[in-house]
């Protein structure tokens, strides 16, 4: 379409722009039901990457730079009904395990770039038109059987239900770390053969649905524990004597003081959630993300699918490592996830620092150190959101989170790397511009490491505010396996 690096970024954005309407999903997931919202959603993204189908594959004439900016922005917003009902959801069902929760939703999120690139290029060379109608017609197909599924149950009551729950986890987990070794391996594999790539293809698939086997399990376990149960009902019943002893006031006194912290802790606890303070902070990973195609040709290198994938997987092994780890050391030690935070902000400086430095590899080490970085962010901040305000609106506050998305693509991508790439192009014959060189970034790259040198201290700042609300969830957690384990003595 003849467009500058200033007007592509915009199109970028307006992808982005999308989910800061996601505020309309937030407000929606506490009036209508999660099948509602799934298919609000999947409509919205079949339209609006259908939309663009046609036009990249040529069955309609090209749009107006407007309207394509529209449809964009429909299938952007699409994906935050989606997020909204399965994040939510699952939340709210699995509120002892929010982090690995988080991190292996968000962690399939960011695997799914390069898995939608790499069947794309494995079953279709590579065809825009057929990616983007992977696009429409894929989602669109999950979410109608999702319909089905999802749904909210009761959370786990006991410390054994949440060991179980912690056991599932860990497979998906393993699975999803499967997922991801075997498409980092993929990638590595130069021109691979039709055989291979179908190959790869239908493993992938299988890999992906693996996953299944779990629930299938969980239930068949559930409806042989509850027949069991049933049983051993009917025995107690005939047993049990017809009068019961009545605990004297003194044995409950004696009771370890331990049973009964946890009441005063989800007092104390709810107190001090309302003194706390998000600070939400744009995000300059999305800079990245967003321009990685032309970060790699300015630094003269002719394939650049290679760096898009790795920065989707190392993103997710972010996503699911983080979320595991900071929920392992909130159990253990109390720790403010917010710190997690803080240390990704400056191992991403870091990454950036490299990347304007253009030392030989320094976009390999660098795509891997921004995409586990932006995953750390995206995994954590969403269990932390839902740990200081709560879960009653959490559909509302997940989604004025994210609305650092769009702001920060808006500022870092589509203003700031979009302007500073221009200054330094040339125009090409027929329209737009190009620029090759160490150069065209690295003014980018050095804003944005100072801005994740001032995120650090925001996110430090965070972690201090929250110290005393994480040390309440720790006693109280503590205190609830001390009452577990005191029950089966």
């Amino acid at each position: 379409m003849s467009l500058t690096q200033l007007e592509l970024n915009s199109l970028s954005v307006a992808k982005d722009v999308g989910k800061a309407f996601g505020l309309l999903a937030g407000l929606a997931s506490d009036r209508l039901p999660t099948p509602v919202i799934l298919l609000i959603g999947s409509i919205e993204g079949l339209i609006g990457y259908g939309a663009q189908w046609l036009v990249v594959s040529k069955r309609i004439q090209p749009l107006s730079y407007w309207k394509m900016c529209i449809f964009l922005c429909l299938g952007g917003n699409s994906t935050t009904w989606m997020n909204t009902a399965v994040l939510v959801t699952c939340i709210r069902n699995f509120r002892s395990n929010r982090g690995p929760v988080s991190g292996i939703l968000k962690g399939y999120v960011g695997l799914s770039t390069a898995i939608f690139t790499d069947l794309c290029a494995a079953l279709f060379g590579d065809d825009p038109a057929k990616f983007l109608a992977m696009l429409a017609l894929i989602p669109f197909a999950v979410c109608l059987t999702a319909i089905v599924f999802l749904r909210e149950t009761p959370p786990a009551a006991t410390v054994e239900e949440e060991k179980e729950e912690s056991k599932y986890f860990n497979l998906f987990n393993v699975v999803a770390v499967i997922v991801a070794v075997y498409l980092l391996a993929y990638s590595f594999i130069p021109n691979p053969s039709h055989v291979l790539s179908s190959v790869f293809s239908v493993i992938l698939l299988v890999l992906l649905a693996s996953p299944l086997a779990v629930p299938v399990y969980a239930f068949i376990n559930s409806w042989n524990l509850n027949r069991f149960k049933n049983h051993a009902d009917v025995e107690r019943q005939i047993q049990e004597p017809l009068l019961r002893e009545e605990k004297t006031q003194e044995e409950i006194q004696e009771k370890p003081a331990e049973e009964a912290a946890p009441a005063v802790v989800e007092r104390t606890q709810a107190a001090e959630e309302e003194k706390a303070v998000v600070v939400v902070k744009r995000r300059p990973g999305l800079a990245v993300m967003n321009n990685m195609g032309q970060i790699g040709l300015a630094l003269g290198y002719a394939d650049v699918s290679l760096f898009v994938s790795m920065t989707s997987i190392w993103g997710f092994f972010g996503r699911i490592i983080s979320g595991t780890v900071s929920e392992h050391y909130i159990k253990k030690a109390g720790t403010p996830r917010p710190l997690w935070n803080a240390a990704s902000q400056i191992l991403m400086a870091a990454g950036y620092i490299l990347m304007a430095v253009a030392l030989p590899g320094s976009l390999y080490i660098g795509s891997i150190v921004v995409g586990v970085c932006y995953g750390v962010r995206v995994a954590v901040s969403v269990p932390t959101a839902s740990e200081l305000f709560g879960l009653k609106y959490f559909g509302l506050i997940y989604n004025i989170l994210i609305l650092n998305l769009p702001l920060g693509s808006f500022l870092f991508s589509g203003l700031l790397a979009g302007f500073l790439y221009d200054a330094e192009a040339t125009p090409t014959p027929g329209g737009g511009n190009t620029c090759v060189g160490a150069h065209c970034y690295r003014n980018v790259f050095i804003i944005m490491a100072i801005a994740c040198v001032i995120g650090f201290g925001l996110d430090v700042l965070l972690g201090i505010r929250t110290k005393k609300i994480y040390t309440k969830i720790y006693m109280s957690r503590r205190s609830k396996k001390l009452a577990s384990a005191s029950n089966l003595q």
